[in-house]
């Protein structure tokens, strides 16, 4: 099973991951320098905070072995893939009651800003390359994939 892993230490606060994310999450496909930054159905589904020492803690799904998230939905939308280990959404199962929003430990799922109806959270780029955007996109190398046992 592959997980994504920060290295707090390395993140220069540089955003390219916040931005590779949206990129590779757009409806419209267009080009990285076409990207509406200021569009919310471009929301990213990760971030960056400034911690009170000036350093940059990335906020990222860790696609836990026991998620909180997963285990207080009640609509069945958040189930994790035995195979990948990864938590999947299922827009269309969730009933919008957040309780995974506010169950995550992590701070990293929330609801989207347009509709404030679904949950928006990392989906590994699934269905993309075999690497994460974010993961790729990043230059100091802050955050990587690692092979983990389940």
């Amino acid at each position: 099973m592959k997980r994504i892993f920060i290295d707090a230490s390395k993140c220069d606060g540089c955003k390219n991951c916040y931005v590779a994310c949206m990129q590779a999450h757009r409806e419209d496909m267009g080009t990285i320098y076409d990207l509406d930054l200021e569009n919310p159905d471009n929301e990213s589904r990760n971030h960056i905070v400034i911690q009170e020492n000036g350093s940059y803690a990335p906020i990222f799904c860790r696609h836990c072995d026991q998620p909180e998230c997963v285990m207080s939905c009640m609509s069945g939308a958040l189930t994790k893939d035995k195979e990948s280990g990864h938590v999947f959404y299922d827009e269309k199962k969730c009933g919008s009651c957040f309780m995974c929003v506010m169950n995550c430990p992590y701070g990293v799922l929330k609801a989207d800003t347009t509709t404030k109806t679904k949950v928006i959270k990392c989906d590994f780029c699934f269905d993309h390359d075999s690497e994460p955007s974010c993961v790729k996109a990043c230059p100091t190398k802050a955050i990587y994939v690692k092979e983990v046992e389940g």
